[in-house]
């Protein structure tokens, strides 16, 4: 068999923990822990950006969610077991993982410093209120695919006369403040780079140019990687003569709320909000 073929047998066998790796030691690939984390936040365009730094040459990504920092289970597995979830990656490139759960866990800052204390986190972030909307959204599609009940959102977001239930796990996913500010107890600002989701979905290119020039990656990136696809209304990806667009969980609709309860949110949000653009030094047209 030629080099090539030998090459592509090892990887089979490395990938399944078979076999002898020194093919790919020879060629440089091995599975290395992540120098970039996306750390969140769920429903805030994780999967895009991680897909869009991607088709970055220097970067190796790993597809599935790991949950390595936030879950217990997991975490008592070892490095070692964390570094063989990582995708194979030649010397130069840049391994990356995102798991959004990352951002609201408690330990998870001191985990993952402890593995890397130079590590860059990525952080992408959009309004509030259609996050908790987008969160509330993929818990009913999953809850109705596997038929089980789950409560209309107005319901689960009010308690009766007391106005909002803020102890909804949705509206704290969206308390971004809270949350970061365990973080910045950890890194050091200049660590954690925050992307804007929204940005990123409307006009791609200048939110990853910031991120190139964040991860050290060379500007590689441009307008051929991206086209948008009318139908679903949101950028979709190509590599040379490949094309593909997210998965179709991505710009699912979402359940109308009304005017007077999406008045509640925003104004719940806004104090938040202030405290989070204070502690990134950076605004959102959020509301």
């Amino acid at each position: 068999p030629s080099a090539q073929q030998q090459l592509s047998r090892a990887g089979v066998k490395e990938a399944a923990g078979l076999g002898n790796t020194s093919a790919f030691q020879a060629s440089g690939l091995q599975r290395r822990l992540p120098q970039g984390i996306i750390i969140g936040v769920r429903k805030g365009g994780t999967r895009a950006l991680l897909e869009m730094l991607a088709l970055h040459p220097q970067v190796a990504a790993a597809r599935a969610e790991v949950h390595f920092f936030n879950r217990e289970e997991n975490y008592r597995r070892g490095l070692g077991w964390y570094r063989q979830q990582m995708p194979l990656s030649r010397p130069g490139q840049l391994t990356m993982e995102k798991t959004p759960g990352y951002f609201s866990s408690p330990g998870a800052p001191e985990r993952i410093r402890a593995m890397d204390p130079a590590v860059r986190l990525l952080l992408i972030v959009r309004d509030p209120v259609e996050r908790l909307v987008s969160d509330y959204t993929q818990i009913l599609h999953n809850r109705r695919a596997r038929r089980k009940p789950y409560p209309p959102l107005e319901r689960l977001l009010l308690r009766g006369d007391q106005g909002l239930n803020t102890r909804f796990k949705a509206i704290q996913r969206s308390l971004y403040a809270l949350q970061l500010a365990r973080w910045l107890a950890v890194f050091p600002s200049a660590h954690i780079h925050v992307v804007d989701g929204g940005g990123l979905i409307r006009e791609p290119l200048p939110e990853l140019r910031r991120v190139e020039q964040f991860l050290g990656l060379v500007p590689s990136l441009g307008p051929n990687n991206f086209y948008f696809n009318q139908t679903k209304g949101f950028y979709c990806l190509r590599a040379g003569a490949r094309q593909r667009c997210l998965d179709e969980s991505k710009g699912r609709p979402h359940p109308p709320i009304a005017e007077q309860l999406l008045e509640q949110l925003c104004t719940y949000f806004s104090a938040h909000n202030e405290h989070f653009f204070s502690l990134v030094g950076r605004t959102f047209n959020w509301c």
